[in-house]
């Protein structure tokens, strides 16, 4: 299954770049977090926004093991390939971060999913899911991918993975990374050879006046 064609069809939630350039700065180890530098501040952000911003950049939700699952789950959806490179690459795993600090409503059931998913893997394989090999995590993963498909058991890792994806694709796709690899190339001049004839014309002018 070609996942990067596959996102582009599902659609994306919009975001703006900024916050995926503040966001980004979650990818600092564990250790480095008490100490973070405080975040660039943006043109068109307001102070209060600013300083939000940087609280909610200091601040941690996901601890390692859940920012690991993450990132393997980022890759799963948007791997590396011949056009550009990974979810993670892209800072997407510390987008997510920010992004269910910055809107709570997102915290239980991404936090919820993440212990669903290692759950179903030690059921079946006694690992949790950032331990089995990719053809397992591959395995489950299809089974929550594909809403229509899934069995009614599994209904749970599907909103789980609907929201995962989500974030992941909005994430991507607002990074410099992502924007290359869709081929956006932003206003770029052209040739102006002045004022059509036929313009000119409808308002009485010509090309001598």
């Amino acid at each position: 299954m070609d996942r990067r064609k596959s996102i582009k069809v599902l659609g994306l939630t919009a975001v703006g770049t900024g916050l995926l350039v503040e966001s980004c700065q979650q990818g600092k180890p564990e250790k480095e977090a008490a100490h973070a530098d405080e975040l660039k501040k943006l043109p068109g952000v307001q102070d209060f926004e600013h300083e939000r911003n940087n609280t909610l950049n200091n601040e941690r939700y996901f601890d390692e093991h859940e920012m690991a699952t993450i990132t393997v789950l980022a890759d799963i959806i948007i791997p590396k390939d011949e056009y550009s490179e990974s979810a993670s690459k892209a800072g997407v795993p510390g987008f997510i971060e920010f992004m269910v600090k910055d809107i709570p409503d997102y915290k239980l059931p991404m936090r919820g999913g993440l212990k669903w998913l290692d759950i179903q893997c030690l059921k079946r394989h006694r690992k949790v899911f950032v331990e089995c090999d990719e053809k397992q995590q591959l395995a489950i993963v299809d089974e929550i991918a594909y809403p229509q498909q899934a069995k009614p058991e599994m209904q749970q890792g599907v909103a789980f993975f609907g929201l995962m994806r989500n974030l992941t694709a909005s994430g991507f796709f607002t990074s410099e990374i992502g924007v290359k690899d869709i081929g956006y190339q932003g206003n770029r001049p052209g040739p102006w050879d002045g004022v059509p004839a036929d313009v000119l014309k409808q308002y009485g002018f010509t090309e001598d006046t």
